[in-house]
C-alpha cells in the first residue's frame, strides 16, 4: 500500500435533493368538464447514502471528491401521478468508516459491515398534490405543497482500520519487520525513525488453515495524544483492533518505562483503549543472552503477559503467534 494511495481523512460538502412540489390540477375530460382536483404528489429528494464496501482499504477515491450532490425529485402532474424520485447517490467507503459533522466533531454515522447502507444526508420530501386537500367546503383547491428543500452539510470521513492485532510502539522498534515476516505484506523498511508512514495490514496464517489481521500504525512518540510527531492522525486506527501487541526494543534502557509511555499516550488520547487485551513483545532480543532475559524480565510490568522475540532471527514468532490467537480465541469467547 503505497503511501501516496493511502487516504484515511477527507472532508466533503454533501447535499441532497430537494422534493419536488405537488400538482395543480383537475380531472378534465370530455363527459366531465368540471372533474375534481388530481394532482399528484411530487417525489422525494435523492438520499446521500454511505455504503460498506470490505474491497476498499482506503478513501483514495474520494480525496478529490470536494462536492457530492444528489437530484431533486421531479413535480407530480395530472390523475394522481406522483413525480419520480431523485436518483440517490451511494458513496462506497471501506469498513470502519466513521462520518462526523466537520464543525462539532459529532459523530453521524459508521460503518461497520460490507454491504451495509446507512443514509447520512436525507433527500427532501415531496410535496402534496391538489387531491389530498378537497374538503366539503372546498371542493376544487388551488394550492398544492412545494416539496423539502433540500439538505446540506460538510462532513468529514475518516478511516479507523480494522484488524485483529494492532502493533503499538516507538518509531524504530521493528514493527514493519515483524509485520513482513509473519505475513505477506512488504511494508517499507529501513534502520531510522518514521520509516512506516501509514498503516500497514498484513494476514498472518496460523496452523489449521486459520489466520488473523495484523496492523502495522505508525510509530508513537511521547506527547502524540497532544498532536506531537505524527500525532494522532494515526491513534484512532489503534482503536478498532481486537487486542494490542506492545513493540518494544531490546535496545531501550528501560523497557518498563518505554512500555508505560505506551500506555501513557493511548490513555490520554482514549481512556477505553487500556480495557483491550495487551501483549508485550520484547523485539530484536537476539541481542540479549539467557542471563539478561531474565534480568529484564524480572523488570517488565506483571499484570501484562510478556515474549522475547527476534524477527531477524525468527526467535519466538510461533510462540507469539500462539499468544495472539489464544487472546483473540478468549476474547470471541467473552464477546459470543
Amino acid at each position: 500500500m503505497a503511501s501516496s494511495n493511502f487516504i484515511d481523512y477527507v472532508k466533503i460538502y454533501f447535499r441532497s435533493g430537494a422534493g419536488g412540489a405537488g400538482a395543480i390540477h383537475f380531472r378534465r375530460e370530455k363527459f366531465v368538464p368540471l372533474g375534481g382536483p388530481d394532482g399528484g404528489d411530487g417525489g422525494r429528494g435523492g438520499h446521500i447514502i454511505l455504503k460498506g464496501n470490505a474491497q476498499l482499504w482506503t478513501l483514495l477515491h474520494l480525496k478529490y471528491q470536494k462536492h457530492i450532490h444528489a437530484d431533486s425529485g421531479k413535480p407530480g402532474s395530472k390523475q394522481r401521478s406522483t413525480g419520480a424520485q431523485g436518483k440517490d447517490i451511494f458513496v462506497e467507503v471501506p469498513i470502519g468508516t466513521v462520518a462526523k459533522d466537520a464543525e462539532t466533531g459529532e459523530i453521524l454515522q459508521e460503518i461497520t459491515q460490507d454491504g451495509q447502507e446507512i443514509i447520512l444526508v436525507e433527500g427532501g420530501r415531496g410535496g402534496l398534490g391538489n387531491e389530498h386537500f378537497k374538503t366539503a367546503t372546498n371542493q376544487a383547491p388551488y394550492f398544492a405543497q412545494p416539496g423539502e428543500d433540500a439538505r446540506e452539510a460538510i462532513i468529514v470521513l475518516e478511516l479507523k482500520l480494522l484488524a485483529d492485532v494492532g502493533l503499538v510502539g516507538f518509531p524504530n522498534a521493528g514493527k514493519s519487520t515483524l509485520l513482513s515476516v509473519l505475513s505477506a505484506a512488504k511494508p517499507e523498511i529501513a534502520d531510522y525513525p518514521f520509516t512506516t508512514l501509514v498503516p500497514n495490514l498484513g494476514v498472518v496464517s496460523y496452523r489449521d488453515y486459520r489466520s488473523f489481521v495484523m496492523a502495522d500504525i505508525p510509530g508513537i512518540i511521547e506527547g502524540a495524544s497532544q498532536g506531537k510527531g505524527l500525532g494522532i492522525r494515526f491513534l484512532r486506527h489503534i482503536e478498532r483492533n481486537s487486542i494490542l501487541l506492545f513493540l518494544v526494543s531490546a535496545e531501550n534502557n528501560n523497557l518498563a518505562q518505554a512500555y508505560q509511555t505506551l500506555l501513557h499516550e493511548l490513555k490520554e488520547y482514549n481512556p477505553e483503549l487500556l480495557d483491550k487485551k495487551r501483549i508485550l513483545a520484547v523485539s530484536k532480543s537476539d541481542m540479549l543472552d539467557d542471563e539478561l532475559k531474565q534480568l529484564t524480565a524480572e523488570e517488565l510490568p506483571k499484570d501484562i503477559a510478556h515474549i522475547f522475540i527476534s524477527s531477524v532471527a525468527q526467535q519466538g514468532l510461533t510462540e507469539l503467534k500462539d499468544m495472539i490467537m489464544k487472546a483473540l480465541e478468549d476474547k470471541e469467547e467473552l464477546d459470543s
